[in-house]
This record gives C-alpha cells, sequence and structure tokens, in this order.
C-alpha cells in the first residue's frame, strides 16, 4: 500500500516573485521623486565661471591684503544685512555688486548694487528671504583695483 500523500506548500517560488516586485515598484517610485525635486546645486554657467576662477582668486588676494576690507553681519532682531566697506578704501569711488546667494536654491538668488553711504555701510532688508543658509558675496573696485568677499549668514526663521 503506497499512500500518496500531497507535497507541502513550498512558499520560496512566490517570496522571489514578490520581493522583484517590490524592488521594481521601489525603484520606479525612487526614480519619480527625484525626477520632480531638481538639485540646484550647480550655476547653470559653472564652466564660464571656472574659466573667470583665476581673477577670482586675485580680488580675494586682494582683499585678504588689506585687513578688515569688508564684513557682513546679519541683525536677527532687525533682519537687516549689514556691509560695511573699510574706512580707508573711499567708499565713494567703491562700485560693485552684492549678491545674495541661495545654494540650495539658484532662482532665489538676488542681486544688488554697491552703494555704501558716506560711512562705508549698506544694509540690505532681509524680511522676505527665507530661512537658511545663504551666502553674501560682494564685489567691487577701487582705483582699478579689484575685490571681492564670500561669507556665509544663517537666516532664522520668523518670530
Amino acid at each position: 500500500m503506497h499512500a500518496t500523500s500531497a507535497s507541502p506548500w513550498n512558499p520560496w517560488p512566490i517570496s522571489i516573485v514578490a520581493f522583484f516586485f517590490v524592488a521594481i515598484i521601489g525603484c520606479c517610485t525612487f526614480v519619480a521623486f527625484c525626477s520632480r525635486h531638481p538639485a540646484d546645486l550647480v550655476a547653470a554657467d559653472y564652466y564660464e565661471q571656472e574659466v573667470r576662477y583665476q581673477g577670482q582668486i586675485d580680488r580675494l588676494r586682494h582683499a585678504q591684503q588689506n585687513a578688515r576690507t569688508a564684513t557682513v553681519r546679519y541683525d536677527e532682531a532687525s533682519r537687516l544685512i549689514c556691509v560695511s566697506l573699510s574706512p580707508n578704501l573711499s567708499a565713494a569711488k567703491a562700485k560693485g555688486s552684492i549678491q545674495l546667494y541661495r545654494p540650495s536654491a539658484t532662482n532665489l538668488d538676488r542681486q544688488f548694487k554697491l552703494a555704501p553711504d558716506d560711512k562705508g555701510v549698506q544694509t540690505i532688508d532681509a524680511g522676505s528671504l527665507l530661512p537658511g543658509l545663504w551666502k553674501v558675496r560682494v564685489s567691487w573696485i577701487v582705483d582699478d583695483k579689484e575685490f571681492f568677499m564670500d561669507q556665509k549668514i544663517v537666516i532664522g526663521a520668523r518670530s
């Protein structure tokens, strides 16, 4: 007498298929997520900026050679960014620009003309800026000599 017994159920084939199905769905979801969140961490003209980088190094060196050439300060209470040029550089002769650069979103960048008062100070209202890391880039020319300063500030959340 041979007893025929049914073979026990084997979960492995179904488990392997389910694993690959979940992995494929996960990959597709990740690709969809990444395509909807652009990474604006690099400037659009990065190649041109790289070519001009030697000039940037020279401007930084000029600014460092003149001790305390410029300072950038952020006042949290008044929500003002204060850019001060050194008194030994004639503020009236200084021509240039101030760029507020947001590393995480290039569409939030702002550009201002450098227009210091008689004491060499210029204030910028930061009330409309989003909280987070900002870079204040000041570039100016005095007597045909170029200067540049790059300083990080952190804008806090509005109270």
